[in-house]
């Protein structure tokens, strides 16, 4: 148990800017990580191992993308009992994201919004910071997971989208336990029409085929898994199940390990925050309120998948049942974000014990 409860620290956090503290804390964890200090954000691991996508994890909590973007804090993450942790999103090069103020507290809702658009160092940077990592240079058979989530700059046309996930795929592919392509930030212009039939064949397609020369290249063979949005219908879901289908299973319908799914991104909805202060912000929304509509795709998406399609589980857990209701809709993994910042470490542990023990009873 971390030395330091979150419950005294969350109301100095709370009175600050939201990016302030954000960077604040991340300034914090980077600092301490790998030092007797880190005592105060640690949390023993629990132990629930479980192969997803031909990767061992060591539980089935993770960090979701977003928090930490330039990696720089791997270490301090790990230390809080994650069984994997997700950093970026990571774009080839640096660049300085949307204006600011661009992330927003609804507290009545347990939930944010940001518009931050995917702002970080630049490929070179990030992969500096995931090599300087003790997770990457002593990680064994059993150690935490990690995984690289890669996007687009800005600046590069829709068009030639694909010009920069193939990238960031060279670039991190060494590096990752699994690689996530995040065609779902509501933050970056025309992003989400990769989603769409044709665009999505095509990048699936492109990044499969580079994915073989990184495997003869490397000798290694990692998933890459898609995030996708929340904001789906049931023709949108199906068409990226068929998508899916065709570049991660077998001429029998079997999966093949080689391709996953994250469901879900934030969502641009606001129905469940009609009438808050700051409700009406552009950007994604994340927490409580994204729960149903995250669980509703992953169910649709197993049922579409199969039993046996790799599905991580993301968008509103903020509390251990809010983590058994994702493996529930169908998720192997599930993820936590928003709820980390307003429930603390402790979540990561509450969540694992409660996963742990449903898969128990399954």
């Amino acid at each position: 148990m971390s030395l330091l409860p979150y419950a005294l620290t969350r109301p100095f956090l709370f009175g600050m800017d939201p990016e302030a503290a954000h960077e604040l804390t991340l300034d914090a964890i980077a600092r301490f990580q790998n030092t007797p200090l880190a005592c105060l954000f640690s949390e023993a691991r629990i132990e629930d191992p479980v192969t997803v996508a031909g990767v061992r994890f060591p539980n089935r909590v993770g960090l979701a993308a977003g928090l930490d973007k330039n990696a720089r804090c791997i270490d301090g993450l790990a230390a809080m009992g994650f069984g994997f942790v997700e950093v970026g999103t990571v774009t080839p090069k640096g660049q300085p994201g949307n204006p600011k103020p661009r992330m927003f507290r609804l507290p009545q809702a347990q939930a944010l919004i940001n518009r931050l658009g995917f702002n970080n160092e630049g490929l070179e940077a990030f992969l500096a910071n995931v090599q300087r990592s003790r997770l990457r240079q002593t990680a064994g058979s059993e150690g935490m997971r990690l995984g690289l989530n890669i996007g687009k700059n800005a600046a590069t046309p829709i068009e030639q989208a694909t010009d920069d996930y193939l990238t960031c795929l060279e670039g991190v592919y060494p590096h990752a336990d699994y690689v996530t392509v995040n065609i779902s930030s509501p933050n970056t212009k025309n992003l989400r029409s990769l989603q769409s039939d044709e665009a999505l064949d095509a990048l699936l397609g492109a990044v499969s085929e580079r994915r073989e020369l990184l495997v003869q290249r490397t000798g290694r063979r990692i998933p890459v898994f898609l995030k996708i949005a929340p904001d789906l219908d049931d023709g949108q879901i199906e068409v990226i199940a068929a998508t899916l289908r065709r570049y991660g299973t077998d001429t029998q319908g079997e999966p093949t390990n080689s391709l996953g799914v994250i469901a879900t991104n934030t969502t641009l909805s606001r129905e469940a925050v009609k009438g808050l202060a700051h409700a009406e912000e552009t950007g994604g929304l994340s927490g409580a309120p994204v729960l149903a509509a995250s669980n509703r795709v992953i169910k649709a998406l197993r049922t579409a998948l199969g039993p046996r399609f790799p599905i991580i589980g993301v968008g509103g857990v903020m509390s251990a049942v809010d983590a058994v209701s994702k493996m529930e809709a169908g998720a192997d993994l599930v993820q936590i974000y928003t709820g980390l910042i307003y429930q603390g470490p402790a979540l990561v542990k509450t969540s694992a014990l409660a996963l742990k023990a449903h898969a128990a009873r399954r």
